[in-house]
């Protein structure tokens, strides 16, 4: 009797009937953005799949390359099917912000250039993502204080009135706290405004507003009783750089400084000079469009 005919009908129906199993692999994700990723699909009794990019973006290939523009931690799934079956998989990649990362701030008093600190990357890629979206085009700097700060990024001043109170709008999310004593708020410096620690204890900061630093004169005996004052002590560089340039060092330790600009300094004073109404609102809107520089 021949009864291979009939093993190999079984394996073929065995086959046939297998569930799918989801699996993959892939390289690129350790350059800096922009990052191509190739992703290799060795998933198992499987005809279609859909790969989730961990940003809202998909693919039906089999094995997608995706270029990934923002840093930061994405979940990557891979969803295997065949028939009314389908497995599903997921993996965490890290990809990594480029050095530096620079942003164009363009006003009516001519452009900035902002690098954003690695020591902070919640903010810094935060930051990139809302100008990557565009949010900040169009908005205003809403609050002006000569020799101290201009402060921006409230995206209900976009078309706002005249007369409108601005300063309490935000995306929706705070961002936890990054301060760390290498930045500090020397001339410059962007950091993130925040409510009062009264209702904001652990000093998150708002998940768009953002004020540059123009600050005043800061000589060492001001720096010596901040020092004693908030229990810390300034390096020889920061002191030579607050009393080069100035700065607001009250600020020091109680707000995220993330990054500085390094072009265009002078339009932090010619923002900082415009004329403004109470509430250090400027007479005439002061508007932002933002853009990576890559």
């Amino acid at each position: 009797m021949n009864i291979q005919p009939i093993l190999v009908l079984s394996v073929l129906v065995f086959a046939s009937c297998a569930k799918p199993i989801a699996d993959f692999t892939y390289t690129g994700q350790d350059n800096p953005v922009p990052a191509e990723v190739t992703f290799n699909n060795l998933s198992r009794h499987a005809d279609t799949w859909l790969w989730e990019f961990g940003n809202g973006d998909t693919s039906t290939d089999m094995n997608p390359v995706y270029s990934y523009t923002l840093s930061g931690n994405y979940t990557i799934a891979l969803s295997a099917s065949k028939g009314d079956n389908t497995h599903r998989m997921e993996k965490t990649i890290q990809i990594t912000a480029p050095v530096p990362c620079l942003v164009e701030i363009q006003t009516p008093y001519g452009k900035m250039i902002a690098e954003l600190s690695n020591e902070t990357p919640l903010h810094r890629d935060n930051f990139m993502h809302l100008v990557e979206q565009q949010f900040y085009d169009s908005l205003l700097f809403h609050r002006v204080i000569r020799n101290f700060m201009i402060q921006g990024g409230d995206p209900n001043s976009k078309g706002a009135d005249a007369n409108a109170r601005l300063g309490s709008g935000g995306p929706g999310y705070q961002i936890d706290a990054e301060i760390k004593p290498d930045l500090a708020h020397i001339k410059g410096a962007i950091a993130a405004a925040r409510t009062s620690d009264q209702v904001n204890p652990e000093r998150k900061s708002s998940g768009s507003q953002f004020y540059i630093v123009e600050g005043n004169n800061v000589n060492d005996n001001i720096l010596d009783q901040i020092e004693a004052k908030k229990g810390f002590r300034y390096t020889s560089e920061q002191r030579e750089a607050y009393k080069k340039f100035g700065g607001t060092p009250h600020l020091d330790q109680d707000y995220t400084v993330f990054g500085r600009i390094i072009e265009g300094m002078d339009v932090i004073d010619k923002i900082a000079s415009a004329k403004t109404k109470p509430g250090d609102r400027p007479a005439e809107d002061i508007w932002m469009i933002m853009r990576v520089v890559k």
